[in-house]
C-alpha cells in the first residue's frame, strides 16, 4: 500500500510539472481581415494608421506569408477548430436563413481536445459555429463563452425598416458557462456594435489573470468582430487617426492587441505563451446602398498584393494575416513562404499541449510544430484544395494555381471553364495571365491531390448541411 502511494504521489507531481509545461495559447482572430492590413505585411500606415503591437509579433515570432483560410467564415472557423475541411462538417457555407446549423456534437473541437488536456478553455467574441441548443461554444469544449453566435452584420438588423415587423429573431450577446445553457445578456444592436471588442478584451485579459492565479494552462480563443463590417470603432478611438474610421479601427485593433501582449508579459507567462494573430479569411468589398447608415460603415479591405476578397477563391480571400510568438520555443525575426493551412494549427496545438487528436476521423490538418519551431524549414504541406462554399474552385500546389471556376467577388458572375485555368503566384499574385499552355505538367502534379481528396469524401462521406444531433457516423 505504501509503494502505491509512492507511486501516486510520484505521478501527481510529475503530472503537476507536465501540466505547468504546457504552454498557454491565446489565438487572436480577426473577421474579414485582409493580407495587407498590418504593417508586418506592408500595410499599417498605407491605411491610415501604424500597427506597432501587431507588428511586434512578427517580430518576436514567426510571420507567414503564405497562411491560408477557407473563404467564408463559418468554413474557416470550422477548418480551425476542427483540424478538417469545412465540407467534412456540413459547414461548407455561411448560414442563410434560420435553421439549425454548425457542429454536430460528435465533432471534436480544439477546445474539447485541450480541455480533455487539462487546460482551462475560453472563448470571448463571434462563434458562427451553431446557435440552437447544443451548438453552442459551451457546448463544443469551452469553459467559459462571452460574444455573439453569429455574425456582426445583424447589429444593423433593429434599424433596418422592416425588421421589427418580421418574425426574425434578434440576435443578441451571450454568455455561459460548461454544462449550463448560455444566457442572453443584451440585444446586439447598433449601440453595442462599437463597444463589444472592448469587453471581449478586457474578459480575456481576466481569464488569463484567473488562470494563471490557479497555474493552470489556458487557451483563449479570441474571435473578434472586428472588421467586420459595419466598421464602427470604439467611442474612444473616433477621429484618433484623422483619417477615417477604418483608420481609428485598425489602431483599436492593434491598441488591444498590445494590451494582450502586455498581460501576458506582466503576468510573467510570455516565454511559455504561444500567442497568435490571424484571421478567418479575407477583407470585405461591399457595394453599399443603404441610407441608414453613412458610406463609411462599408469599408473595402486590403488583400495586400492579391487579388480578391472573401467569397472569392483568389489568393486575396485565402491569404491573411499570420504571425505567431513563443519566445521559448520560437526564434524571433523568422519568417516564411511554406504553405500552411489553418486547419494545421489543430494537430500542431495538440501536439505541442500534448493533447491527442481524434484517429477515428479524416484530419486534414498537418502538425507543423517542428516546422514552427525552427527544426524543420519545410511545412509539409505542398497543396490546398480551394472550397468556395460546397464547390471546388481549384487546387494550389506549391506556387501554381489551377482554377475551375472563378468568382471576382460575392456578388458578381461565377465563370465555370471547360479548360482550368492555370497561374504562377512568384510571377503573376494578381491571377490574371492563365499559363496552362505549356505549362499542362502542372496540373498533372497537382490533380493527384485534388484525386485523393475526393476519394476521401467517397469513403468517408460529409456531414449534411444542418445535420441535427445525435449524430454518427455508421448510423447517421
Amino acid at each position: 500500500m505504501k509503494k502505491i502511494i509512492a507511486l501516486l504521489a510520484i505521478y501527481a507531481f510529475f503530472g503537476q510539472i507536465f501540466a505547468q509545461e504546457q504552454p498557454n495559447i491565446v489565438l487572436v482572430f480577426l473577421d474579414n481581415f485582409g493580407y495587407g492590413e498590418p504593417g508586418f505585411n506592408g500595410g499599417g500606415i498605407i491605411r491610415g494608421t501604424p500597427t506597432p503591437r501587431m507588428d511586434q509579433v512578427a517580430q518576436e515570432g514567426l510571420r507567414l506569408t503564405n497562411f491560408n483560410v477557407e473563404v467564408q467564415c463559418t468554413p474557416s472557423r470550422s477548418a480551425l477548430m476542427t483540424g478538417r475541411y469545412a465540407v467534412r462538417s456540413g459547414n461548407a457555407t455561411v448560414p442563410i436563413g434560420e435553421g439549425v446549423y454548425g457542429l454536430v456534437q460528435w465533432e471534436v473541437t480544439m477546445a474539447e481536445m485541450l480541455s480533455d488536456a487539462g487546460y482551462a478553455t475560453g472563448m470571448f467574441g463571434k462563434w458562427h459555429l451553431g446557435r440552437t441548443d447544443g451548438r453552442f461554444p459551451t457546448d463544443q469544449g469551452f469553459d467559459e463563452w462571452y460574444g455573439i453566435p453569429n455574425s456582426t452584420d445583424e447589429s444593423t438588423y433593429s434599424s433596418l425598416t422592416g425588421f421589427e415587423e418580421s418574425e426574425v429573431s434578434e440576435t443578441y450577446v451571450m454568455e455561459g458557462k460548461k454544462g449550463e445553457k448560455p444566457e442572453k445578456v443584451r440585444p446586439y444592436r447598433l449601440d453595442y456594435r462599437p463597444l463589444i471588442d472592448r469587453d471581449l478584451t478586457d474578459k480575456a485579459m481576466d481569464f488569463m489573470d484567473r488562470q494563471t492565479k490557479a497555474k493552470k494552462p489556458f487557451f483563449i480563443y479570441l474571435p473578434y468582430t472586428a472588421t467586420h463590417f459595419p466598421t464602427m470603432p470604439h467611442p474612444d478611438y473616433e477621429g484618433k487617426t484623422g483619417n477615417g474610421p477604418w483608420a481609428d479601427l485598425l489602431k483599436q485593433i492593434d491598441d488591444y492587441t498590445g494590451e494582450l501582449l502586455d498581460k501576458i508579459d506582466n503576468l510573467g507567462i510570455a516565454d511559455n505563451t504561444i500567442f497568435i494573430f490571424t484571421a478567418d479569411n479575407g477583407p470585405e468589398a461591399l457595394d453599399f446602398n443603404n441610407t441608414s447608415m453613412t458610406v463609411e460603415t462599408a469599408i473595402h479591405g486590403s488583400p495586400g498584393p492579391w487579388r480578391g476578397t472573401l467569397f472569392t477563391g483568389f489568393e486575396g480571400g485565402l491569404r491573411v494575416p499570420f504571425a505567431i510568438r513563443w519566445p521559448a520555443k520560437i526564434k524571433a525575426g523568422q519568417s516564411s513562404d511554406e504553405i500552411v493551412h489553418a486547419m494545421d494549427l489543430y494537430p500542431t496545438l495538440a501536439k505541442v499541449a500534448g493533447a491527442t487528436t481524434p484517429n477515428d476521423r479524416i484530419i486534414d490538418g498537418i502538425d507543423m510544430a517542428d516546422f514552427f519551431t525552427g527544426k524543420i524549414d519545410k511545412s509539409g504541406r505542398e497543396a490546398i484544395i480551394v472550397y468556395m462554399g460546397n464547390d471546388i474552385f481549384g487546387v494550389k500546389w506549391r506556387n501554381w494555381k489551377l482554377h475551375f471556376k472563378e468568382q471576382n467577388s460575392w456578388n458578381s458572375v461565377l465563370e465555370t471553364y471547360t479548360m482550368p485555368r492555370l497561374y504562377n503566384l512568384y510571377n503573376d499574385p494578381q491571377e490574371k495571365d492563365n499559363v496552362l499552355f505549356p505549362h499542362t505538367w502542372v496540373p498533372k502534379a497537382a490533380l493527384q491531390h485534388l484525386t485523393k481528396h475526393v476519394a476521401s469524401l467517397k469513403k468517408n462521406p460529409p456531414i449534411k448541411m444542418g445535420q441535427k444531433d445525435p449524430y454518427n457516423p455508421d448510423n447517421k
